[in-house]
């Protein structure tokens, strides 16, 4: 709690100096409390015991007991070796009453400063539809936006389209040598496409692919197929317009229906910057001739060309190829002039990778530091996967993105007709599907994203405690407070203006609204600076477990008597709800 903080630490410099302690580090070691009940702020006692000579239990009562006193300081105790503080519940009363407009003001849309970021993400091969496993990368991405811009961040939202590689030149083979029976024909073994989804190219044409990618390894002629295949990879890494353009005809329908699935879950791109820029514009030639000048420059036997990176400190794949024998480009090549590119566009760079590309992050890093630029930050993620193992487009067994989410709003509007007969169709139907894509995301925001976990459906659906429902229903709690008052005759403008009154006894209840509501802003901020969105999900389900603790233990309006003090908080609460659901993509209804 930073409000905490600021008046602890000197409080803390003077009782630790009284103390004969001069250990210059421990501002560093004050941080929240582990056990909530304990306090807001600990401080550690152990690494004063060697210079005291004393046990970190009598240091810790010794401090409790030299600590001045403050207004912001409710409870002081010592528990095994930890002083733990707990802030006054009045005085957080008047930090937030103090603090609403800053609040209010820090989670707008207008950037709160100069510096402009930049945030690469999702940048899937554009060859079928988004699957589960892809999808992290997308709502991880999409969330580290949001999340800037509710800290008050200038930022960008960047998708490098893949318009050149392998995997695009085996669909834009496919789709001009097969005839839709030899696909069918191919996978007659695989499920066609769901009746749902004919007319959205992403689910027709990734059947081409597997049917190509089944071909090349089967049919008499896979050699020359194959050789075909690297003919236009090759063409199109010197820059060949028309073989650009072959394969700018068979991904872009693939890429406008895996971007409709994104839409759906409130994903949007501000720029999309295809890879064959940087060679048709001329980076990626003046790049290799750069590289060709540096001492850690070396040749391969077959004539390729790569840096000795391994001169600068990287273990393991040390040799990066940024040239082939023939004098075409590699990914990688292009994939730095890419990064020198984003350097122009921003003063801080943000890149969103699976755990996979570690390696290659590095290679790009040290290169980038070889030719002077800056290094970018990473948010690396661990890969979702089905109980059966990998997912795998070509291979077709996955789940894709478009199916989870009918089903989601499917399971969605069952347990609101159920809950509200009395709904309309309509309202079923906005509700449920506002339900549904929040789950699906949250479900995946939450977890750490260096954990991999196991795809389920009933877990990603779940509209228990712990999800985006559970969230949603507790804002939407918050604001039938708001109706009811407005529809009893208050004027709750005129309200929100007035001075309230704060209680000098509280329930618990209350307390623990206010406390969640003095930390929102400094978890917001180590969730956007350290790249671990989960931090702000978790924070969130506090919010709202705590709202409805509030709720539980707090009259706002009894026998037509309005409790103002406890309708401004209710009413903090429910902005302050509002604006983080959007910052991580769960849609904000009124009612449920």
């Amino acid at each position: 709690m930073q409000m905490l903080r600021i008046v602890l630490e000197p409080l803390l410099d003077k009782a630790l100096t009284a103390n004969g302690i001069h250990n210059q580090h421990w501002r560093s070691m004050l941080v929240r409390s582990r056990e909530h009940d304990q306090g807001d702020l600990s401080l550690p006692c152990f690494p004063f015991a060697k210079e005291l000579g004393k046990p970190p239990a009598e240091i810790a009562q010794m401090i409790a007991e030299s600590l001045d006193s403050s207004d912001a300081i409710g409870e002081v105790n010592a528990v095994a070796g930890y002083l733990n503080v707990k802030a006054n519940p009045v005085w957080l009363a008047e930090q937030v009453f103090l603090n609403a407009i800053r609040i209010g003001d820090a989670y707008g849309s207008k950037p709160a400063n100069d510096e402009h970021i930049l945030v690469e993400h999702t940048s899937a091969n554009p060859n079928g539809p988004f699957h589960v496993g892809r999808a992290r990368n997308a709502i991880l991405g999409d969330t580290m936006v949001r999340l800037h811009r509710l800290h008050g961040n200038n930022v960008r939202a960047e998708y490098y389209v893949d318009d050149m590689g392998k995997q695009v030149a085996v669909l834009a083979w496919a789709l001009k040598n097969l005839s839709a029976s030899d696909v069918e024909q191919t996978l007659s073994d695989r499920e066609p496409v769901n009746s749902k989804w004919q007319g959205k190219a992403d689910h027709e044409r990734v059947r081409w692919y597997q049917a190509a990618q089944a071909i090349r390894q089967d049919r008499a002629d896979k050699e020359q197929i194959e050789a075909d295949i690297s003919k236009m990879v090759h063409a199109s890494e010197h820059g060949d317009e028309a073989v650009l353009k072959s394969f700018e005809d068979a991904y872009q329908p693939v890429l406008d229906g895996m971007l409709s699935t994104l839409k759906r879950l409130g994903i949007d791109f501000d720029t999309f910057t295809k890879e064959s820029m940087f060679v048709t514009n001329g980076d990626v030639s003046r790049l290799m001739k750069q590289f060709k000048t540096f001492d850690i420059h070396g040749v391969a036997e077959n004539g390729a060309e790569f840096l000795d990176l391994g001169a600068r400190g990287l273990k393991g794949k040390t040799e990066f190829f940024f040239r082939r024998g023939d004098g075409s480009s590699l990914y990688a090549t292009r994939d730095i002039a890419y990064h020198m590119w984003k350097w122009q566009q921003c003063d801080r760079l943000i890149n969103v990778l699976g755990e996979d590309h570690k390696l290659q992050a590095k290679q790009v890093g040290l290169t980038l530091a070889e030719l002077g630029e800056k290094i970018p930050d990473v948010l690396f993620y661990s890969f979702i996967k089905l109980p059966e193992g990998k997912m795998s487009t070509r291979k077709g067994n996955v789940v894709y993105m478009d199916d989870l989410l009918e089903e989601a709003q499917a399971q969605a509007a069952a347990v609101v007709s159920d809950i509200h007969p009395e709904y309309t169709t309509e309202m079923v139907a906005e509700i449920a599907e506002a339900a549904g894509t929040s789950a699906v995301r949250f479900n995946i925001i939450k977890v750490s994203p260096d954990k991999g976990f196991t795809f389920r459906w009933e877990e990603a659906l779940a509209f228990e405690g712990g999800s985006a429902p559970f969230i949603m229903y507790s804002h939407a709690r918050a604001c039938s407070i708001a109706r009811k008052c407005a529809a009893s005759g208050i004027d709750i403008t005129s309200v929100l203006s007035e001075e309230a009154t704060i209680p000098s006894e509280m329930p618990k209840g209350l307390v623990e609204l206010l406390r969640t509501l003095c930390i929102h802003h400094d978890i917001l901020a180590k969730a956007v600076n350290d790249r671990r969105p989960h931090l702000f999900a978790n924070q969130l389900l506090q919010l709202a477990t705590s709202f409805n603790a509030f709720y539980r233990d707090c009259m706002i309006l009894q026998d037509g008597e309005l409790n103002v003090f406890n309708f401004q908080i209710s009413e903090l609460a429910r902005d302050l709800m509002r604006c983080s659901m959007e910052g991580l993509g769960i849609l904000p209804v009124e009612q449920m």
